[in-house]
C-alpha cells in the first residue's frame, strides 16, 4: 500500500525552510507529472514511480550529505520489501542531471520519473526555479541565465518517453522565448 500522507510529511520535514526550488512542492509536482506520464505505460509499476518521484530529492547531493540513499531508505525500510526498496532507489539514482549526463535510465519507471523531474526544470516553473536557486547560491541574474545554456535548453533532447516529449516541446518553447526576451531586455 502506498502511504501518500506519510511520505508527504517526511518530505515536508526534510525540506523545511528550503526556498530554492528543491522543496515539497517540487516533489509533489514531479510526483503528479510522473503519474500522468505513467498512465500511458500500463506496464510500469505505479508504486515504484510514486515513491521514486516523491523521494527523488531526499538525498540530493546539493541538499544533503548522505550516502547510499540514507534518507530514502530510512523512510522506506518498514514500508516496502527489500527488493522494492532497491528498485525505488534505482529510480532515485537515475534522476540527477549532473550525475547521469548522457545515461538513459535502465527501467521504464526510472525513465518516467527522470522525465517528470526534467519537465519541472522547463517551462515557466523552470524559469522560476532557476532564479530561486541562483538567488540562494548568491548568483546574479546573468549568472543564473547561463543555466539555460548549461542545462535547461538541453533537456528537451534528453527526454526518454514519447508521452513526456509532448509536454517538453511546449515547455522548451517557453524557455526559448524567455531567454530571448531576457537577452533583449538586458542587452546581453
Amino acid at each position: 500500500m502506498f502511504e501518500y500522507d506519510d511520505v508527504i510529511e517526511y518530505i515536508k520535514n526534510l525540506f523545511e525552510g528550503n526556498v530554492d526550488g528543491h522543496d515539497l512542492n517540487h516533489s509533489i509536482r514531479v510526483y503528479k507529472m510522473a503519474l500522468k506520464i505513467g498512465e500511458a505505460y500500463p506496464e510500469a509499476d505505479k508504486k515504484v514511480i510514486a515513491y521514486g518521484a516523491l523521494l527523488h530529492d531526499v538525498d540530493d547531493h546539493k541538499l544533503f550529505d548522505t550516502e547510499n540513499n540514507k534518507n530514502a531508505r530510512d523512510f522506506l525500510r518498514d514500508r516496502v520489501e527489500a527488493e522494492m526498496m532497491e528498485r525505488i532507489c534505482q529510480v532515485i539514482n537515475s534522476v540527477s542531471f549532473s550525475k547521469n549526463k548522457g545515461k538513459k535510465p535502465e527501467t521504464l519507471e526510472a525513465c518516467i520519473v527522470q522525465d517528470a523531474d526534467r519537465l519541472d526544470a522547463m517551462g515557466a516553473i523552470g524559469v522560476a526555479r532557476t532564479f530561486a536557486y541562483g538567488g540562494r547560491m548568491g548568483r546574479s541574474m546573468e549568472e543564473s541565465a547561463q543555466h539555460f545554456y548549461d542545462k535547461l535548453l538541453k533537456l528537451k533532447d534528453m527526454i526518454n518517453t514519447s508521452e513526456a516529449m509532448k509536454i517538453a516541446r511546449e515547455r522548451h518553447k517557453i524557455l526559448e522565448d524567455f531567454i530571448k526576451e531576457f537577452q533583449e531586455e538586458t542587452g546581453l
